[in-house]
């Protein structure tokens, strides 16, 4: 599950930037250059406040938009540009997506087996009826759901049932990356415990790679093995879980993480929440350039702010 540098990248993203023309004189470049690898077989978790640009990252990436810039390679196929009818069938049955609110992505008229069924029909990834059937119940049983609920309609779901039917619908295809877009924030806590933990046992059985996209970063932690910290479409600091928890370079980074509520009621009166504001601090991403802590662990900045941001102690 760790990052080996030696191993080819499953997805390569280089230089992203997607802008988005909202008048004559006006664009909103909602990722403006960013660049990180994911391995196989990995969970690379995008965190950020909102705003920042992660679900455009990944919308991106899935090419539900047309990048305005840079360079995405998934699994040695180039998907930045146009793409020709083989490549666009790779990326349509090997790349899915979960998406954030479990409601909205489902098609309210179509029974839940419809749903689930419908990659595997639009790309004939079954030879008749009987193992079109058994792929549907096979992947219900795994996120938990049962036969019976196949014929019911998605309004007759709690939320955390709809996600896993998200969920069932994305990995029916089996394929080699999924971006989980805030796939979990609109469920309750012990919910989103239980599609975590499927998410993982899902990922140890099929080596399922994510790009897991949220603003939580208890689980986050949970879950990935590396993280990018996202702010203002610019990936301001990555590196291995534990290099981002336990030694955070970056300000913005820092306030993140101590936005996290402490379990312990006294040690949470004491907890100070650092603000950062980057007008105030003076940093311009556009100057930067990725600065290296450790092989795995790095931090744009420029020569001055990465010696003063590497000096400072820890408030939290």
């Amino acid at each position: 599950m760790t990052q080996a540098e030696n191993r080819t990248p499953l997805l390569h993203v280089e230089n992203l930037k997607q802008h988005f023309r909202i008048s004559r004189t006006f664009t909103t470049k909602a990722v403006d250059g960013i660049s990180f690898d994911i391995y196989p077989g990995e969970t690379y978790g995008l965190v950020g406040e909102s705003g920042s640009g992660k679900s455009t990252t990944g919308r991106a990436i899935i090419r539900l938009y047309t990048p305005t810039d840079g360079k995405i390679v998934f699994d040695g196929y180039d998907i930045s540009g146009k793409m020709d009818k083989k490549t666009e069938s790779y990326l349509r049955t090997n790349m899915q997506m979960i998406f954030q609110d479990p409601m909205a992505c489902l098609n309210p008229r179509k029974k839940v087996k419809e749903i689930i069924a419908q990659g595997l029909e639009i790309h004939h990834l079954y030879k008749d009826q009987a193992e079109l059937d058994e792929k549907v119940y096979a992947i219900l049983d795994k996120v938990g759901l049962s036969r019976e609920q196949a014929t019911r309609y998605p309004q007759q779901f709690s939320g955390g049932q709809r996600q896993r039917i998200g969920i069932a619908r994305a990995l029916v295809m089996n394929p080699k990356l999924v971006i989980a877009d805030e796939a979990i924030s609109a469920l309750d806590v012990s919910i989103q415990a239980q599609v975590v933990n499927l998410m993982k046992d899902l990922q140890d059985e099929l080596g399922t790679t994510y790009l897991f996209i949220a603003h939580d970063l208890s689980m986050v932690k949970y879950i990935s093995d590396r993280i990018g910290v996202m702010h203002l479409g610019h990936i301001v600091e990555t590196g291995t879980t534990d290099e981002i928890f336990e030694n955070p370079i970056h300000p913005y980074t820092r306030s993140l993480l101590s936005a996290i509520p402490h379990p312990n009621p006294r040690e949470e009166k004491t907890r100070v929440a650092l603000t950062y504001d980057k007008q105030k601090e003076g940093v311009d991403y556009t100057k930067g350039s990725i600065h290296y802590v450790t092989d795995t662990h790095y931090v744009l900045a420029t020569d001055e702010e990465f010696e003063k941001w590497n000096n400072q102690e820890h408030t939290y």
